[in-house]
């Protein structure tokens, strides 16, 4: 038996029991790796509510799930933190940043980040925060823009880019594990495997509105050790180039000043040194061009962004 929910949607016995299934096996893998979230029947909630509520939601949902699926890779490296495999680069990156990007000042070779820490004003404090809020809503927005505007192919192109990004930036995590600016500060150059996630500059936007915006998204981070490469500065600039390939006009001007604010915000605030920023950005230039490379090269690939595009169309 069929239900109609609403024209041109039905649920059938088979994709009912489909997505249940891949439910059921997503909690039971969740709870055996990182436990029991609320997070996650929220994720499962989301996913049913626009799987079954209309043709254009599933297809939405459907094409989305690109991002789901990175979402829960991210989430399930907190099973293997990347501080098991490989050495946590501390010192050495602090005293490299100040070799390359270090700064004089009152007689001392400081880092860009410890820098701006004596030099924070209120009002770059409140812009940096807005910047480094943009992270994910931008290409997340964009994203939709794309499925919305009927670029499918771009779409997929644009989710998959961000999934390859985020692959080989993972792989760095695990090859080079690294502590951010804000652990010099608080811990110095001694290893402490439990440290917990940390708002740094950050703080400071919280506590201009009273909340814990920030607080509440860090305490929920996959890994300290993971500023090498600074995928936060990758994102943004996935967006410019797609946006630069569907010739968006001054929305262009829009995501170059994300990209660039994000870029400042993440020195600025201690999330990252200048190199991690570079590291981030050579990151997002190698997934786009290994991308590229994967659609020209692989007939199989194509095949299946061809049936892929048909289903979300």
């Amino acid at each position: 038996m069929n239900i109609a929910l609403t024209k041109g949607t039905t649920v059938t016995p088979k994709n009912l029991f489909t997505v249940v299934l891949v439910s059921a096996a997503y909690l039971s893998l969740s709870y055996a790796l990182v436990g029991f979230k609320t997070d996650q029947l929220f994720l499962i909630g989301i996913f049913f509510t626009l799987y079954f509520a209309s043709t254009l939601t599933r297809k939405f949902v459907l094409g989305f799930s690109i991002f789901i699926v990175y979402w829960i890779i991210f989430d399930y490296m907190k099973a293997f933190p990347n501080y098991r495999y490989n050495e946590v680069h501390i010192a050495g990156l602090y005293n490299l940043e100040k070799h390359f990007f270090g700064i004089n000042y009152g007689g001392h070779l400081i880092t860009p980040n410890e820098f701006w820490r004596i030099n924070g004003h209120t009002f770059l404090d409140l812009l940096t925060g807005f910047f480094y809020l943009c992270w994910i809503p931008v290409p997340f927005g964009f994203a939709a823009y794309l499925f919305f505007t009927r670029r499918h192919r771009q779409f997929l192109y644009f989710a998959l880019t961000f999934v390859v990004v985020n692959l080989l930036g993972f792989v760095v995590y695990y090859a080079y594990p690294a502590a951010p600016p804000w652990y010099v500060q608080f811990h110095g150059f001694q290893f402490f495997q439990a440290t917990a996630g940390n708002t740094a500059g950050l703080a400071k936007f919280d506590a201009f509105f009273h909340i814990n915006l920030f607080k509440s998204i860090y305490a929920k981070g996959s890994n300290v050790f993971a500023a090498m490469p600074s995928l936060h500065s990758s994102y943004p600039l996935i967006v410019v180039y797609y946006g630069l390939r569907n010739r968006l006009g001054w929305g262009n001007l829009f995501f170059i000043t994300v990209t660039v604010g994000i870029w400042f915000s993440a020195v600025y605030t201690s999330h990252h040194y200048v190199l991690d920023v570079l590291a981030g950005i050579a990151t997002a230039a190698t997934g786009i061009a290994l991308f590229n490379f994967l659609v020209a090269k692989s007939k199989t690939l194509r095949r299946w962004l061809n049936r892929y595009e048909a289903i979300i169309q």
